[in-house]
């Protein structure tokens, strides 16, 4: 496969709706849950804050990220942890 084929396939797998696991540093106050929509809020034992949910698509997840950045809890990790089957 060439380099532009590797591309589409990300384009497509990344164009669909899939699950994230969004981790912040610091716990997330009451009044901010409800700002991340239907993400589950889940307050970590060490003092993180999980972000879970199904994420429609990069134009979504990009908008999630500028909700992140104007709370100002520092980023720790994001990660897709169920896409469609239908890609790889």
């Amino acid at each position: 496969m060439t380099t532009s084929h590797h591309f589409h396939l990300y384009s497509l797998v990344m164009d669909k709706p899939g699950q994230y696991e969004i981790r912040l540093r610091g716990h997330l106050g009451d009044d901010w849950g409800a700002w991340f929509g239907d993400l589950a809020v889940t307050l970590e034992d060490n003092g993180d804050t999980r972000l879970t949910g199904l994420v429609a698509d990069q134009a979504a997840l990009h908008g999630l990220f500028r909700k992140v950045r104007d709370v100002g809890l520092p980023l720790i990790s994001v990660n897709r942890i169920q896409s469609d089957k239908t890609y790889p």
